[in-house]
């Protein structure tokens, strides 16, 4: 498939230099390799990381631990960073904007779609946007967690044809019978023997690992989006992934599309509730398209209002679908088993996953 919108995802790692700084050679080079794709004709967004680390390296922070130092640190290291990447883009004549965004705006319908505009108004101007998480206002209530997660939801949000996450290995390793690593060229399929592979989440400077890269592919691999795992310091591999050469990681997407409302309800929005349904349910939605009736309602779980996204589960407790619900939580527990009341969420807002 060819690879014509590209979003690349720039870890901490990356950006890092061995003393704890900001690494301007590394991030002058990989915007020269941008600039290179772009004289290709291809659309290019960047999510970065690195704001906390040039705000610290300013402030005389070591590494900010508290929630009021991270986020101060942000506060100044995100123009700082902006300026470099602006000054990068400069010198081949390219224009950048900064985005950044919190998981309330892409949770809101209206939001998403004025984000997705923006950023497909900028790319076709030439304009290259690029995204960080809002760290100085971010709650736990809106944050999004970690960069790996946001370079997912807004390649999913763009339509990205593919998400290159730039980190500091090769790509995903794993360990053959003799216990000797080996890098795993492509993966089809996430199970459990990849996620216990994937080690422990923390890393020295950033705030996901592989843990949140493999989450990451799972959203892009849902809304058709293809990702990979690159070296974010050897030359060349960008251009070389995108050409197909046998470079990192490749995670292929399980479709080749995904109609932008169903990757919003999948990914976008923050669960407020669960409903367990009967087999019958269960049946309904995933074999024949229905909407979910009251008839089909065994249980439900959480607080929460009309409009609001809900997990659908089955008898076992696994969630399979997911929702916008018609009911509030106190209008549901009185239609539970009940005929006649009409539908709890429309086909149309929807999604088996």
């Amino acid at each position: 498939m060819a690879k014509n919108l590209i979003l690349i995802k720039i870890g901490s790692s990356t950006l890092t230099s061995s003393k704890g700084n900001l690494d301007l050679e590394n991030l002058n080079r990989i915007v020269a390799e941008v600039a290179a794709l772009i004289k290709q004709k291809k659309q290019v967004l960047l999510v970065t990381s690195g704001a906390i680390v040039s705000g610290a390296e300013k402030l005389g922070l070591q590494k900010p631990k508290t929630i009021p130092e991270k986020q101060a640190a942000a506060a100044v290291g995100q123009s700082r960073l902006m300026r470099q990447y602006e000054k990068a883009f400069e010198e081949f004549g390219i224009s950048v904007a900064q985005i950044l965004l919190t998981r309330d705006a892409i949770a809101d319908r209206e939001r998403y779609l004025n984000i997705r505009n923006c950023l497909t108004t900028l790319i076709n101007e030439s304009v290259v946007p690029i995204i960080n998480e809002n760290d100085t206002v971010a709650i736990d209530e809106i944050k999004i967690g970690d960069n790996d997660t946001l370079a997912a939801l807004t390649a999913s949000l763009i339509g990205a044809d593919l998400l290159l996450v730039l980190t500091d290995i090769d790509g995903f390793y794993m360990k053959n019978e003799e216990g000797i690593s080996y890098l795993v060229s492509e993966i089809k399929e996430i199970d459990q023997e990849i996620k216990a592979a994937a080690g422990h989440p923390s890393t020295q400077l950033g705030t996901g690992g592989m843990i949140t890269k493999l989450q990451a592919a799972e959203i892009c691999s849902d809304a058709g989006v293809e990702m990979g795992i690159i070296h974010g310091r050897k030359t060349g591999l960008i251009s070389a992934y995108i050409a197909g050469e046998k470079v990192g990681t490749h995670f292929p997407p399980r479709v080749t599309s995904r109609e932008s409302r169903k990757r919003w309800l999948a990914h976008g929005l923050k669960q407020e509730g669960t409903i367990m349904v009967d087999s019958g349910a269960e049946s309904a939605l995933i074999k024949h398209g229905k909407s979910l009736l009251p008839i089909g309602i065994l249980k439900v779980k959480g607080k929460f209002s009309t409009g609001a996204l809900v997990s659908i589960l089955d008898e076992n407790e696994k969630e399979f679908a997911r929702g916008l619900i018609n009911l509030s939580s106190d209008e549901l527990a009185e239609a539970i088993g009940k005929k006649g009341i009409g539908e709890v969420i429309h086909r149309d807002n929807l999604v088996i996953l």
